[in-house]
């Protein structure tokens, strides 16, 4: 009877029926991952419902092969993380098959149960994202935005999707990096005592109607829950893991160039102090201040004892 009346309910219904946009995140990383990368993978799993993980990539250079992938499972962006050395991150974010691609360095990373953070959220709950308004000043800006939208919107109706938005994630855009934070929408009721201090402690009090339908002060205050990340714009790609590049950062320096100018710093101040020792040690033999070959021979006197008494 049941199954008779959802299909006597659907024919005669006539709820208008809002448009579904599909999207579907593949995640995934390469080989080398460190175990900080894959607590961060874990976090970015449970916060997006609509997202699929799969196991580690064996290549970091035929990265075409993601397209495939995403075909494979019915995903239309793809979030790769690739690990270089053990200690950087880099990830890839694309619109598979056609692109844009776009690549960031990735530093700062602070995982959920890394520093325990006091916020939480419903498990496949829906986010509000906050986006800088700095991100509609240029071009380039606006297509990471855009894939930021694509991969971390879950859309209304999605797999493993609850009705309820309970948290926020903000994009904000600072020395030319993209600094990205979690928090938990809390709302309480607040007393009357309360409610004099205004937010005062940065909160917002909002008026409307209790359940009883007394009215009420609500009071909304952000609780961060993590992780915490800031990816930092490298190239922008105009297909999906290849093709022409639209934008690159000029002021980006490569981490591996960064510990290449501190290792030559040191064997400088090494090659200094090596140095003025030699130099030391020349100045004392010319003095005559230390024995061995080098040092400059006096002239003998004919009136010393060992010459007299010989």
């Amino acid at each position: 009877m049941a199954a008779v009346y959802k299909s006597l309910s659907k024919t005669n219904g006539h709820k208008d029926e809002v448009p579904k946009h599909k999207q579907r995140v593949l995640i995934l990383s390469s080989r080398g991952v460190t175990h900080r990368h894959r607590h961060l993978l874990n976090d970015l799993y449970s916060l997006l419902p609509h997202s699929r993980r799969e196991s580690k990539l064996d290549t970091k250079t035929k990265l075409y092969q993601l397209n495939e992938l995403a075909e494979l499972y019915n995903c239309n962006n793809v979030v790769f993380f690739e690990a270089r050395k053990g200690k950087d991150l880099y990830i890839w974010m694309s619109k598979a098959p056609n692109g844009p691609t776009v690549k960031m360095h990735l530093q700062n990373l602070h995982t959920m149960s890394e520093l325990h953070f006091p916020g939480n959220c419903l498990k496949g709950s829906r986010p509000i994202l906050s986006f800088d308004a700095t991100f509609d000043t240029q071009p380039h800006l606006l297509v990471i935005k855009e894939l930021l939208m694509h991969v971390f919107a879950v859309p209304k109706g999605a797999r493993k999707t609850k009705p309820f938005v309970d948290h926020v994630m903000g994009f904000t855009l600072a020395d030319g990096k993209v600094w990205t934070r979690c928090f938990q929408i809390d709302e309480t009721e607040v007393s009357k005592a309360d409610a004099k201090t205004n937010g005062n402690d940065g909160s917002t009090i909002v008026k409307g109607k209790s359940s009883k339908g007394a009215r009420a002060e609500t009071k909304f205050s952000l609780t961060e829950i993590g992780p915490r990340f800031v990816l930092t714009p490298i190239v922008i790609l105009e297909s999906s893991f290849g093709g022409p590049v639209i934008y690159e950062n000029k002021e980006f320096v490569s981490p591996n160039q960064v510990r290449s100018e501190l290792r030559l710093s040191k064997a400088g101040r090494y090659a200094r102090r090596t140095k003025a020792g030699v130099e030391s040690k020349v100045k004392k033999r010319e003095l005559g201040l230390r024995s061995g070959e080098g040092r400059r021979q006096r002239e003998g006197d004919e009136l010393e004892e060992r010459v007299l008494f010989a």
